[in-house]
């Protein structure tokens, strides 16, 4: 049994599966503080009684994506241990920045949303949800940070065989962090709006809470496709970002084999790393190397540049990549029909699109995982780009034996919480928006 890849198995099982609650609860957060601001300006019982709905499905989420990030952090010290002996001057500010700055802010104003009916005015309900999403966006910041210093490393010196901090300023902002923040946020905002999508379309499809569903879905679908439209320019300066600070990665990403000016954008192929040519090729002539600089003489760097052993796998690489490109595709198609069946009073009695909503849920999710997986092996085989392989990051200490064990020991019970959180989904759904309780005290109204 090899160590390293059982480490990273155990990685990618943490991580991804942690990976699918923070984006919903990210742009649950804004669409939470949109409805609480509706319910602040007008008073509406009917808005209040959303609020709440919403408010509770979030802190389910929020509550699964806690428990399952805890392993995430603790592995550092036990599968990477000289990882962290190694960056842990430059890694451990970003995480606790997130915990001090924005997870305690998250966590502390959640509880007012939640127990805070009838205690406290609607004014401060709304900060209460403002404090929360901009907690939660803070939260997503400073992990993208530490991230993204792994990915383009900066502000550092080596000494002493350990990575130093010299420039917190040019750590935090790394040449991928901006691209790589926008990036994400606004695949967060897309995975909530089609979750809101989805149950809202159900709940007309079962003609239930009509008044409620409508709005909701109308919100949600509009907000849907300016994120997915808006998708497209943050993916192309991130795609920039990448080709110039990881050609590894990009060269992977669109199957570049050779290094070339008038470099094709693949939009269809199987790439074979042995034979170094792209079978069943459909490509745009030039395209590649006038995403990058608008220049279809930019010399794009190719795998043949790159040595051997420090070529990502291939095609875990850039299947990954163009599936989520796919997606994106079909999330702009979807949402842009949609729109327009609303322009034509359609929408709700388009079954059909209702039906497809109702299905499409899981697929912003899908597009998160395939992103961040192209990502991360695209960055392989390096776990400090250019600095540190994966393979001297691990613990020597810990047999591999035990990473299996573990291994085996998360996938039933992240297997037991997601079903938890999936039941749990389903129960508060088919329950639906209902009156809220009687609290003690008079809410104000300011």
């Amino acid at each position: 049994m090899d160590a390293v890849l059982l480490s990273r198995l155990q990685f990618a099982l943490t991580i991804g599966f942690h990976f699918i609650f923070p984006p919903l609860t990210i742009g649950l957060a804004w669409f939470i503080v949109w409805i609480m601001g509706k319910y602040r300006s007008t008073g509406d019982a009917g808005y209040q009684r959303l609020a709440r709905f919403w408010i509770n499905l979030f802190a389910l989420t929020f509550a699964i994506g806690v428990a399952s990030g805890l392993t995430m952090e603790f592995q550092f010290g036990t599968n990477w241990a000289n990882y962290s002996r190694f960056v842990g001057d430059i890694f451990g500010a970003p995480l606790a920045a997130e915990a001090v700055f924005a997870f305690f802010l998250e966590s502390t104003f959640l509880g007012i949303l939640l127990f805070g009916w009838g205690r406290v005015s609607r004014g401060a309900h709304f900060v209460a949800a403002l404090l929360v999403a901009v907690g939660s966006t803070l939260s997503a910041f400073w992990i993208i940070v530490a991230n993204s210093w792994m990915q383009t490393p900066a502000g550092f010196t080596l000494r002493h065989g350990r990575a130093e901090l010299t420039n917190f300023r040019a750590a935090v902002f790394n040449p991928s962090t901006l691209p790589r923040f926008c990036h994400t946020v606004d695949g967060a905002v897309m995975t909530a709006a089609f979750f809101l999508l989805g149950i809202s379309a159900w709940y007309l499809l079962r003609g239930r809470q009509v008044e409620s569903a409508r709005m909701t879905l109308r919100a949600s679908l509009l907000v849907a496709l300016l994120a997915s439209m808006l998708q497209l320019g943050l993916g192309h300066l991130h795609a920039i970002q990448v080709a110039h600070t990881q050609p590894a990665k990009m060269a992977s990403f669109e199957g570049v084999f050779a290094t070339r000016d008038h470099a094709p954008m693949l939009l269809f192929g199987l790439p074979d790393a042995r034979r170094g040519i792209v079978h069943f090729a459909l490509s745009v002539p030039s395209g590649l190397s006038l995403l990058i600089a608008a220049n279809p003489r930019y010399m794009v760097t190719g795998l043949d540049a790159i040595p051997r052993a420090e070529r990502p796998p291939l095609l875990l690489t850039f299947v990954p990549f163009h599936l989520m490109v796919l997606l994106g595709m079909f999330f702009i198609g979807f949402t842009a029909l949609g729109v327009w069946l609303l322009w034509r009073n359609a929408l709700y009695r388009a079954r059909w699109f209702l039906w497809i909503a109702c299905c499409a849920v899981p697929l912003p999710f899908l597009a998160n995982e395939l992103g961040w997986m192209a990502a991360e092996v695209g960055r392989q085989p390096w776990i400090v780009y250019g600095v540190m392989k994966t393979a001297a990051a691990i613990s020597p200490t810990v047999p591999a034996a035990h990473i299996l064990a573990s291994l085996i020991l998360f996938t039933v019970i992240y297997a037991a919480l997601f079903i938890v959180w999936v039941a749990a989904l389903r129960r508060a759904i088919l329950r639906g928006v209902e009156d809220p309780a009687p609290v003690a005290g008079t809410e104000v109204v300011v």
